[in-house]
């Protein structure tokens, strides 16, 4: 499998921690480095068009975003964490390529370093994973829906048909034994 994996530069104590967990994390699912491309963007405002540009190329399994926002005192940051997080939705739905999303979203420093590696396990690892499995499942149902047989498939022609005057035949002799049980009970 082949992946790609752009990071942001903006906030690159981070990114860079995110960075080497999430190759960790590839090669230790069976990537090859050979097999794994590194795209470096200004910050994670620009992660899902180079994304959504990677995906496009038809070359790559799953994309793995990465990226770290911490809020500020405006509103500045609540509207790059809507963007990034839509464009990278967007760009997985649109192009059929699974993206694995791993850009934080932290209140401060502190919390980002322990998303990075400390406390909170590393999410550039986790996102690694998840591309793996969502390139390993997009790859399985794809094998499955062409691996479908007539055989397995029922024909509409061969299903059983069912004529709706039997069935109210059916029915109608049903309320008529149900009426005539009745009418042995008072007797």
């Amino acid at each position: 499998m082949r992946f790609a994996v752009v990071v942001s530069r903006f906030n690159a104590f981070i990114t860079e921690r995110l960075l080497l967990s999430a190759v960790d994390g590839l090669m230790r699912s069976g990537a090859e480095k050979k097999n794994i491309d590194l795209v470096r963007v200004p910050g994670s405002f620009e992660i899902p068009l180079a994304a959504r540009k990677l995906a496009e190329t038809g070359k790559y399994d799953a994309i793995i975003c990465l990226g770290c926002l911490l809020r500020g005192d405006t509103a500045h940051y609540d509207v790059i964490v809507n963007e990034v997080t839509r464009g990278i939705g967007q760009s997985a739905q649109e192009t059929g390529v699974p993206h694995a999303f791993g850009v934080l979203t932290c209140e401060n420093l502190e919390q980002a370093i322990d998303r990075a590696g400390l406390k909170m396990g590393n999410k550039g690892f986790e996102a690694a994973l998840a591309a793996v499995e969502m390139a390993s499942l997009k790859a399985a149902i794809g094998l499955r829906h062409s691996a479908v047989s007539e055989k397995q498939v029922p024909h509409p022609r061969s299903a059983r048909v069912r004529n709706d005057s039997q069935k109210t035949t059916r029915v109608r002799n049903d309320s008529k034994k149900k009426s005539s049980r009745k009418n042995t009970r008072r007797h």
